[in-house]
């Protein structure tokens, strides 16, 4: 069975996916994780360091070149998260520099194919929770239940900045949160937007626990 969750960032996406998963004993999958490590990749590649601070700014109008790059790096996703190139990289998926870029990067057709390919072949065989931006509607379009999370900007900025993973101020995270999603629902191939078959939750004014109990609700197993 495939549960899979979308909705921008700051929604609860990730929290309520673990939580579903653990209730149900399925496997929580975070796909935008396969997206962030490769923007990690790409980051180190440039002299970053490990959480890809202080790297020369990558031409992402270069796709030629990220995509052949893409080819060769090795993601591998297991039940405690990411791993490139053999070593857990979770402590730096979330970092200032990786959320400067990754939204670009996935924006790049060809490597969304790739990271969708490497996705569906985690998820074989398994019963899974996933979440991302575009799950219900490219990369699982028949999964068996549809979700889509959503919650006010100002929701959204403060959930990130309570996380504590960035350094930015709570208007940076702000500002950030409202240019990814610019990129996202503009995308030419997996535009961050709501399935017809999704089931639409607003969590600005919920616990996550209320929306787990939402999406429990609607889910037999």
């Amino acid at each position: 069975m495939i549960i899979a969750i979308d909705g921008p960032a700051g929604s609860g996406k990730s929290t309520v996916a673990k939580m579903i998963a653990a209730d149900l004993g399925f496997t929580f999958m975070n796909t935008g994780s396969f997206y962030r490590a490769m923007a990690l990749a790409v980051l180190r590649s440039l002299g970053g360091d490990e959480s890809g601070a202080g790297a020369e700014k990558p031409d992402l109008e270069n796709e030629a070149k990220w995509i052949n790059f893409a080819e060769t790096v090795p993601l591998e996703y297991k039940r405690d998260g990411m791993y490139l190139n053999g070593a857990c990289v979770e402590p730096y998926l979330r970092s200032d520099a990786v959320e400067s870029i990754v939204a670009a990067l996935s924006a790049i057709v060809p490597i969304r194919h790739l990271i969708n390919k490497k996705i569906r072949a985690a998820a074989a065989q398994l019963n899974i929770v996933c979440e991302g931006r575009d799950m219900t509607t490219v990369v699982f379009p028949s999964a068996d239940y549809k979700f889509y999370l959503d919650a006010s900007i100002d929701a959204q900025a403060e959930r990130r900045f309570k996380q504590g993973v960035s350094n930015l101020s709570l208007e940076q995270i702000k500002e950030t949160i409202i240019r990814r999603d610019a990129i996202d629902k503009a995308k030419a191939e997996g535009a961050l937007k709501i399935a017809s078959d999704a089931h639409y939750i607003d969590t600005t004014h919920l616990t996550i626990e209320q929306v787990c109990e939402i999406i429990i609700s609607k889910i037999n197993v």
